[in-house]
Parts: structure tokens; C-alpha cells; sequence
């Protein structure tokens, strides 16, 4: 068949196709070239001027969608959108109806994407009680899913005891409030009985003047016919600290080397966020952090941070962006504190090697303190400061008569409830979708559980 086509014919079919090819390849390149721009900001488009170099973008989301978006004080779109601005500082707000506002001032970066992740908490939030017939001697579990608390005011005396609630949202309601776990026995005074989680959050221990005993906190039990284990409760206890020791090594031990040396030997409280990726602890030396302790990452926070410490200020520590931000300082009883039981990861003992022998105890001489010191490991509630959120962006805390969110860089601090509580019992649910507080309405009945909706 070619030698039927003419040479100058063939030729002319066969540079149309390299060129063909070439132009679309070229078309191809650029337009790949320009989305990739496009989506790091590099370039922006608008009628007037085409597309402009030198942009960054603005993420502006919110929860719950539907927020309004201010830069500057003007109204420039709702969330969830994406925003292309030059390089500099902006005053963002997200606003919404019904609910506090989240202002930040935020910098954007050349070809980096800067995200609000506005958490709007409600106005006006409603309460739910959880509880009828009063609270008292409150426990919380390690894993932050059950409480354990104890009443003697039901209108049944076979209503009176240890009861479990679970912090679940299921759909079904029915069987989901408090259930009695332990009938109530009046020579063992639990009102003022020692209650000790197991590290898996599947045992309590109880400790009283009477007797000691270890429950499966599942099913109901009979306090009377319980085993009494006075005489292996230190054991036991011994057994729960070196698990809890080992976890808080394997937690510990991917923190930076200079954060390890900070949380063992310049730090107390060090509480660990739920994603394990932040670390909140108190000072108790002043101290300078290294720049650069972990390399930079782009698009991290840019709020201001604190690498100058000073003794009983309150930091946060983000170990994925090296930032570290004052957000407090402590004003609690300063007798009462955590100090890790892992403290063989830094100094001229350090080891990768577990040494159960070595590790800090919790243990004391008196059965209150020992479950005092437990509960202070297993959660910041205990010490009256500040707490962990869920999302491990935020934190939790008390101030006279309100209830407070804060970022973990120390802004947006919101008041969720104003009204009266006990100070001493502030608790997030599980998912962030509630605040616990323990307050009573009127002055004749005992103090309960409610569940102050943030969602």
C-alpha cells in the first residue's frame, strides 16, 4: 500500500502525526503544570488580572458546616470553601448563629494550604441529666469510657451502691444509664472507700477498713461474698503499676530525645494527648528548648510559641511540628502531682531495656493516697487542671462557676457552661460530644451527673 502513496504525501502524513503528538504532549505538560500551582496556590485566577503568582490557600472549615467566613471584618464565604490569598497575617473569623465564635489570627504561606478546623461550640447548650438519686466518691476509667460512683439516696435501699455508667452513644437509650454493679453494704462505708481501676479498665479495686476485694466491673456482684484480698492487694497493685509502666514507655519512647529529658527530670503532670502525638506538662525548672528539636514541617501552626520556660507554667508541646505554647499556669494544690513511672528513658540509667525493678511506684502508706496517686496517673481531672479533649486539639478546664474549651495553642478559649457545678468533677465524653459536671439545682437534693451537650 505505500508505494502507492507518493513520498512528499507520506512525509506530510507523518510530520502532522509527530506533531500531533508533540502538541498534545506539550497541552498535557502545561496543564498539569498549571493544576499543580492552581492547588498549592501558586497561582490564582480573576477576571481582572489573569492568574497572579505568590498565593497561598485558606482551608476555611468549620464544625458544623454552614459557619460564615470573615477576613479582615469582611464576609468573604461560608465553610467549608477554600480561599486563595497573597502571603500575611489575616484576622479569620468563623461565625455562626446560635453558637461562640472562632477568631484566630492566621498566617498564610506561599504555596502552602493553612486550615481553620473551627470547632464551634453552642450558645446555649442544653443539659442532660445523667443521674437521679446523687453521685458521690467518682471514679474515672483509664480508658476515659466508664465512671464508677457511689449513692445511697435511691428511694429502694436495693438501689444503693456502686454503679457503672458508661460513656456510649448508642442509639438505643433503653439500658444505657447507670447500672448497679455492687448492692450497697453499710459495714464497708463505701461512701469513703478506696476505688482503684485496673489498667485495663475491666477491674476495680476496693479498698476499705473492712475489707479489700477486686470486681469485674461487667455483671453485678455481692460485696458480702467477695473474696477479701488484703493479703495480695499489694501484689496486685504491683502488678497494675509495672503494666502501667510499660505502656507509658512505649508512649514516651517515640517523643523526642530533649522532650523525654524535659518530661522525666524538668516536668511534672505530663499528660499525653489521646493521639499521643502532644504532651501537656507543668515546669518545674526554667528551662530553654533547642530550636529544631524535630525537622519543619509545612503548613504547621503558626501561633506564637513559648521555648522559654518557667517554672509551674502549664506548655504544650506539639512533637509532629516542634511547636510548644503557654497555656497556663498552675494554681491547684501543688502537693498534688503526677510524676512518670518511666523515668529510666533518660539520664545515665537510659535504656531501651524495661526495668521493672527500677520504675516509680505509686504505692503509699495509706489506701486513700495510694488511689489518689492512681487516679492523678490515669487523668489530669484528678489534679483540677487542665484536661485532654478527644480530638487532641483542644483542652478542658474549670474557672468559678464556667466551664472551659481552649485550643491547644492557647487560643479560642470558649465558655461552654456558665451556671453552678462542683469544680472538682469536669469531664469530656468519650467522642467530644458532651462536658460532665456533677452540680445540684435546688438546695434539697444530692449532686448529680449531667451531661452538658456541645453537639
Amino acid at each position: 500500500m505505500l508505494d502507492k502513496i507518493a513520498p512528499k504525501q507520506l512525509f506530510k502524513n507523518v510530520n502532522f502525526g509527530v506533531l500531533y503528538t508533540l502538541v498534545s504532549a506539550v497541552v498535557i505538560i502545561l496543564g498539569t503544570a498549571i493544576a499543580i500551582q492552581y492547588a498549592k496556590g501558586g497561582l490564582r485566577f480573576t477576571r481582572q488580572q489573569g492568574f497572579q503568582p505568590e498565593t497561598g490557600l485558606l482551608n476555611a472549615n468549620s464544625f458544623p458546616t454552614g459557619a460564615e467566613v470573615y477576613v479582615d471584618g469582611d464576609l468573604v464565604t461560608a465553610t467549608d470553601n477554600t480561599l486563595y490569598l497573597s502571603p500575611g497575617e489575616y484576622l479569620v473569623e468563623v461565625r455562626k448563629e446560635g453558637y461562640s465564635p472562632w477568631i484566630k489570627t492566621l498566617t498564610i504561606q506561599e504555596e502552602l494550604v493553612t486550615q481553620t478546623n473551627a470547632q464551634l461550640f453552642p450558645i446555649a447548650p442544653s443539659l442532660t441529666p445523667l443521674t437521679l438519686a446523687g453521685a458521690s466518691n467518682i471514679v474515672t476509667s483509664p480508658d476515659g469510657q466508664k465512671i464508677v460512683f457511689y449513692t445511697n439516696q435511691a428511694q429502694s435501699e436495693s438501689q444503693n451502691g456502686l454503679y457503672l455508667l458508661e460513656l456510649s452513644n448508642s442509639l438505643l437509650p433503653l439500658g444505657k444509664g447507670p447500672k448497679l454493679i455492687a448492692e450497697d453494704e453499710p459495714t464497708l462505708d463505701l461512701v469513703n472507700a478506696s476505688l482503684i481501676w485496673s489498667p485495663n479498665s475491666a477491674e476495680l479495686m476496693v479498698l476499705t477498713a473492712v475489707k479489700e476485694m477486686v470486681i469485674e466491673v461487667g455483671s453485678k456482684v455481692d460485696l458480702a461474698a467477695e473474696e477479701d484480698i488484703a493479703w495480695k492487694s499489694q501484689q496486685v497493685l504491683s502488678e497494675w503499676e509495672e503494666e502501667m509502666y510499660q505502656r507509658e514507655r512505649q508512649f514516651l519512647k517515640e517523643l523526642p530525645a530533649e522532650m523525654i529529658e524535659i518530661a522525666t527530670s524538668s516536668a511534672k503532670n505530663v499528660y499525653l494527648s489521646p493521639d499521643k502525638k502532644r504532651m501537656m506538662y507543668t515546669a518545674t525548672a526554667d528551662f530553654t528548648l533547642p530550636d529544631d528539636i524535630v525537622p519543619p514541617v509545612p503548613s504547621s501552626n503558626t501561633q506564637p510559641e513559648t521555648r522559654t520556660l518557667s517554672t509551674d507554667s502549664i506548655y504544650i508541646y506539639d512533637a509532629e511540628e516542634d511547636r510548644n505554647f503557654l497555656v497556663g499556669e498552675e494554681t491547684g494544690d501543688r502537693r498534688v502531682a503526677k510524676h512518670l513511672l518511666a523515668t529510666d528513658l533518660w539520664g545515665p540509667a537510659q535504656t531501651l531495656e524495661s526495668s521493672p525493678s527500677a520504675f516509680a511506684r505509686l504505692q503509699a502508706t495509706t489506701s486513700a493516697e495510694t488511689a489518689r496517686r492512681f487516679q492523678v496517673h490515669h487523668t489530669s481531672l484528678a489534679i483540677n487542671t487542665l484536661q485532654w479533649l478527644p480530638d487532641s486539639r483542644h483542652v478542658l478546664f474549670a474557672t468559678p462557676e464556667q466551664v472551659h474549651i481552649m485550643e491547644y495553642d492557647g487560643t479560642n478559649n470558649t465558655v461552654v457552661y456558665s451556671g453552678p457545678f462542683e469544680p472538682g468533677f469536669v469531664y469530656p465524653w468519650p467522642d467530644g460530644s458532651r462536658v460532665l459536671i456533677l452540680t445540684a439545682f435546688s438546695p434539697d437534693s444530692p449532686q448529680n451527673l449531667y451531661a452538658v451537650e456541645l453537639k
